[in-house]
């Protein structure tokens, strides 16, 4: 393919995938007015997004991923005007839309224009589900409520067929339908427009906006705007004050009907007043970068910081000799310049990194409506911070430990809907997803308010499984207890389930977790639900670290996880149940001397001096016995490769200068080693 050919293909996948987010996050407003219900504009705004995503597909010769969207959507069309109703098939089929849209994405990415074997499959199915429910037509009705309406024949003649359904929709709710008329400055009449429409949609839902059959005089044009409202006039009329418009009625609710309240999809036919300020902002300003530019830009940063880090060396290496005195204030002088401009851009180039984590949050809660269904149970998920930023690497990376969590919540620790109501809790069990930035990490908590973990149950099942010894089961804490969930093929499923129970799932979330230098903690109290924390460094990319000597080698130990730096004499060293432990300001502090714990040559305990370098994440805390400090470095991590990327402790290596290459301690791997007990029995022996 040619330069300019994959420059194309490049920017279709970026706006597929942009469509198909949108699709995605259109789906989470569907059905919120309640069961049977679909909100008019959300169904237009998934039609428009199939309907693009067909075009653009066929428009790079992409078939199978177009003739997909096609087949979507004719439904989504169906559905909108009102020949297929909103039902459990076709949440379905929508939900699962995203995930094939997204693999048939991927594969024209590889070069697979048709798709892969396996997304042509899932392609085809999900085709026959579409087919199927589009033949599930809603239920019929009799009479047209229109011929209700005192609507002049003029302008239902030329109502669009959508617009006549949705008129005929707000009919059959009992909804009142009004006409607003108003006139505007021809120079301005769009925003004026614009802004009497956002005033209806407050108490209603607008049908339609039609020019006004009445002539207008002077240099203006006037419109009438057809909606359908269930709130009383007074309110419709205050909706519309200051405005100009002019309020008609065109028909009363059906008075065969006895007042009652608006049924509830009628919530969702306009957003409440402070919904609607919500709404109003400015649209965001975006540029779709590719991923793998700001990764070279991140390179030549990284160049740059090493440069600057070695300029700084050499100046004050030659700063001890008299004679290089002034050239090496210069080179001071210079270097902090060369600073000061390098945290300039490296803040810049790290901001444009930085996505906000309802990217993924969004994705989960459109797997959550999925495993609602799968699992027989009723959910409400709550979700909070979304807005936090983080890395958009890491991002990527958090899915899939976060999809394990919550299907494991939902399988293991939300009860059944009887069952809850047997327990006094509400038929729907909750789900909370929250981020928050504490310093430079973000903490990531998924709560449920379910059966909570049994801790004994646990130990019996880690003795059975050999994970603990049986006498020893008795002298753990609860703590201790809840984090043997995380050893590999632990479960205490007693069946295999179509959701979890294989013995495998925590383990892997924990790797995945520490492979991002994050930790994660599980709080939970049996009857009222769990909590799993993660901790999460906001990026992984360039890091301010601690150059620290242990048995005569360099490590660097990332600033962001140092809570402080002791000083500390041999004697102040003692033992607690065969650990090393030093008491700090009233609190007893596990220490780890590093070269134990890295099985380097040479003992250290001869000495009679160390550093306790106290690191810590989440709840953790941890002293790491060094020999020395070797002042703050800026440095690049750089991977290992696959003969020594998986050794614990360590998460890549850095260059400090020439012929000086040290490794960059995992501050998260070795909390998660020594209080897992795995590393300590070795390093405080």
């Amino acid at each position: 393919m040619s330069a300019g050919g994959q420059k194309s293909l490049e920017g279709f996948l970026a706006e597929a995938q942009e469509i198909t987010d949108a699709f995605g996050k259109s789906l989470l407003e569907l059905g919120k007015g309640g069961a049977g219900s679909a909100d008019p504009e959300t169904v237009n705004a998934l039609f428009r997004s199939a309907h693009s995503l067909k075009g653009i597909s066929a428009m790079f010769g992409v078939g199978r991923l177009s003739s997909l969207a096609h087949a979507l959507e004719d439904l989504l069309d169906d559905l909108r005007m009102g020949r297929v109703a909103a039902n459990d098939a076709v949440e379905g089929v929508l939900l699962d839309a995203v995930d094939v849209f997204g693999a048939l994405i991927g594969d024209t990415q590889r070069g697979q224009l048709e798709g892969s074997p396996p997304a042509r499959q899932l392609a085809d199915a999900l085709e026959a589900r579409i087919h199927a429910a589009a033949h599930a037509p809603a239920e019929a009705t009799t009479g047209d409520p229109l011929d209700s309406l005192a609507l002049d024949a003029s302008v239902r003649g030329v109502l669009t067929e959508y617009e006549e359904h949705r008129l005929r929709e707000n009919v059959k709710a009992g909804k009142a339908i009004w006409r607003a008329r108003a006139a505007f400055e021809m120079a301005s009449f769009d925003r004026g427009l614009s802004d009497l429409s956002s005033r209806i949609k407050t108490v209603g839902e607008v049908v339609s906006t039609l020019p006004a059959a009445a002539a207008m005089s002077g240099d203006k044009i006037a419109f009438d705007l057809v909606f359908g409202s269930a709130a009383p006039r007074e309110q419709v009329e205050a909706s519309l004050a200051g405005s100009g418009a002019e309020l008609l009625p065109v028909a009363a609710a059906a008075p065969a009907e006895a007042p009652r309240a608006p049924p509830p999809h009628a919530a969702a036919e306009g957003p409440r007043p402070a919904e609607a300020e919500a709404k109003a902002v400015p649209a965001i300003q975006t540029v779709r970068v590719d991923i793998r530019k700001l990764d070279r830009l991140m390179g030549i940063v990284a160049e740059l910081v090493q440069a600057k880090s070695n300029l700084l060396a050499v100046a004050k290496a030659a700063g001890g000799e008299r004679y290089t005195a002034i050239f090496s204030n210069q080179l001071i002088r210079e270097g902090r310049n060369l600073e000061r401009h390098l945290d300039e851009l490296q803040a810049g180039i790290l901001d444009v990194r930085m996505v906000p984590l309802s990217q993924a949050f969004d994705k989960l809660a459109r797997m959550i409506r999925k495993v609602e269904r799968e699992a027989g149970k009723e959910l409400e998920l709550t979700v909070r911070g979304g807005d936090v930023e983080l890395d958009k690497l890491i991002v990527e990376e958090l899915s899939d430990p976060l999809m394990h969590l919550i299907r494991n919540a939902v399988d293991h620790g939300i009860e059944a809907p009887e069952r809850r109501e047997k327990l006094g809790k509400p038929r729907h069990g909750r789900l909370g997803l929250s981020a928050s930035q504490r310093g430079n990490h973000v903490v990531i908590e998924l709560s449920d308010d379910g059966a909570g973990i049994d801790g004994r149950r646990v130990a019996e099942v880690a003795v059975e499984r050999g994970l603990i010894r049986p006498e020893d089961a008795a002298t753990l804490g609860r703590r201790e207890v809840l984090n043997l969930i995380f050893q590999p093929g632990f479960s205490t499923a007693r069946a295999v389930g179509a959701l979890s129970g294989r013995g495998v799932g925590l383990d892997v979330v924990k790797t995945n977790i520490a492979n991002l230098s994050g930790v994660i903690d599980v709080q939970s109290e049996e009857g009222r639900g769990t909590t799993m924390a993660i901790t999460l460094p906001i990026t992984l990319a360039i890091l301010r670290a601690l150059i620290v000597e242990a048995a005569g080698r360099s490590y660097a130990i990332p600033l962001t996880a140092v809570l402080e730096i002791a000083s500390v004499r041999s004697s102040e060293i003692r033992r607690l149940d065969g650990r090393e432990v030093l008491d700090l300001r009233g609190t007893t502090l596990p220490l780890v001397r590093l070269s134990r714990l890295f099985r380097l040559s040479g003992d250290d305990a001869a000495r009679d001096r160390h550093y306790a370098v106290v690191v810590g994440l989440a709840r953790e805390r941890l002293g790491l016995l060094v020999d020395g400090l070797d002042g703050q470095r800026d440095v690049v991590l750089k991977p290992l490769g696959a003969l020594l990327g998986s050794v614990r402790g360590i998460a890549g290596a850095t260059d400090l200068g020439p012929q000086r290459t040290v490794l960059v301690v995992d501050v998260g791997a070795i909390l998660e080693e020594v209080f897992a007990g795995e590393a300590l029995a070795r390093a405080a022996s």
